[in-house]
């Protein structure tokens, strides 16, 4: 089947559900048996639910894996990878311009518990090399395009050089989602999104999945999402499930509107400059169109007035567009990454990553792109 039709019918037989055609909700926190030792399937919805074995299924096939899990949130779903492969004294190399939620996990909390967190720009691979000739490391935790600055870095190499030196490697693939890119494929071991995102789609939901394609990776990673019980419920599953059936139109829209929006916010006079691959002008434009089949819904932009007050002025004027701390649903949403998705940073760590006080993130939604540009143009009229 094709990319758009698995969305709606893989991993899924109505015959197995009373030929019911969308795949039910099981809010169920046990099952019966009929005897001692009876082999079900579903027993403890903590140890499996047929819900969210549809969701898991649906998602190791999405990402041409073999094996699927859910999480009570995305940030769960990170924290049991990192917890499931990571011990005290173990190395972690993850890029430096991370989602913040990791950064404050890997800082605050595993860095406390005795494993060393290397921050590297990896957007340069042969820095990797470097870190390998120093350290014995073993994970490597990618993201691309990262949140907010929409960097690139080249997975297919990094996972390479990271396999020759037996370290695993983990993408957050949350911004590009199965539709535009698929890590297992270019040699990764372990993929991850915050499904809260594009993949439920209707900012209604707080969930994390995951996919392998080892059979001892997946047993793992399995036994820690049990035995900590950091599980997806059966409602968020559904969703979950509900919105993926739409992410292929979803996304197409999502990625028409940001690139037209990228192009007219260069123009704009209160602009300094656009983040969005699909710009020429971008660092890893060419790496983009080789990696990835289409260009993203999020555009981020500086500011000529480098400040909070010009970026609160900006988003206290808009109208359709709100703040928001999430991203990838239907309607379009501004972040002020400084304060919001990166505020557990040193205001040092942001200067460096590029996270500037004038900096805003739009995810940029479905409705008429006229809508979102004018929204956004008649707000930063107030800066004038």
């Amino acid at each position: 089947m094709q990319f758009d039709t698995e969305l709606i019918h893989a991993a899924y037989d109505h015959n197995d559900h009373n030929r019911a055609l969308m795949p039910p909700i099981y809010q169920n926190s046990m099952f019966a048996m009929h005897e001692i030792g009876e082999k079900i399937p579903f027993k403890y919805s903590r140890l499996a639910n047929p819900t969210r074995k549809i969701l898991e299924d649906t998602i190791a096939t999405l990402e041409k894996g073999t094996h699927g899990f859910a999480f009570a949130s995305g940030v769960a779903g990170i924290d049991a990878i990192f917890r499931t492969f990571l011990q005290p004294n173990d190395t972690l190399v993850a890029v430096s311009d991370i989602y913040g939620g990791s950064y404050d996990l890997l800082t605050q909390v595993y860095a406390s518990w005795g494993v060393n967190v290397i921050f590297a720009d990896l957007t340069q691979p042969e820095k990797l090399d470097e870190i390998f000739a120093q350290h014995q490391v073993k994970m490597l935790w990618l993201e691309t395009p990262s949140n907010p600055l929409l960097r690139l870095v080249d997975i297919q190499t990094l996972a390479k050089k990271a396999k020759a030196h037996g370290a695993l490697v983990g993408v957050d693939n949350t911004f590009a989602t199965p539709y535009l890119q698929n890590p297992l494929t270019m040699g990764c071991d372990i993929v991850f999104h915050s499904a809260t995102k594009y993949l439920g789609g209707h900012s209604d939901v707080l969930i994390g999945v995951a996919a392998v394609n080892d059979e001892k990776l997946a047993n793992s990673l399995n036994n820690m999402l049990i035995m900590t019980g950091a599980i997806s419920a059966p409602m968020d599953c559904w969703l979950v499930l509900r919105g993926i059936k739409t992410l292929a139109v979803r996304m197409e829209r999502h990625c028409q509107n940001a690139r037209e929006l990228a192009i007219r916010l260069q123009q704009h006079p209160a602009i300094e400059n656009v983040f969005y691959p699909a710009l020429p002008e971008h660092e890893h434009h060419e790496l983009a169109k080789r990696q990835m089949r289409d260009f993203g819904g999020v555009v981020s932009v500086y500011l000529k007035n480098d400040t909070l007050e010009a970026a609160n002025t900006v988003i206290k004027n808009m109208k359709l567009i709100h703040m928001a701390s999430s991203l990838g649903g239907v309607e379009s949403l501004v972040n002020h990454s400084y304060t919001q998705s990166h505020s557990g940073m040193s205001p040092e760590i942001k200067e460096g990553l590029g996270i500037r006080k004038g900096l805003l993130r739009f995810s940029v939604g479905i409705e008429n792109i006229e809508n979102i540009y004018q929204d956004i143009a008649n707000a930063l009229a107030y800066l004038d």
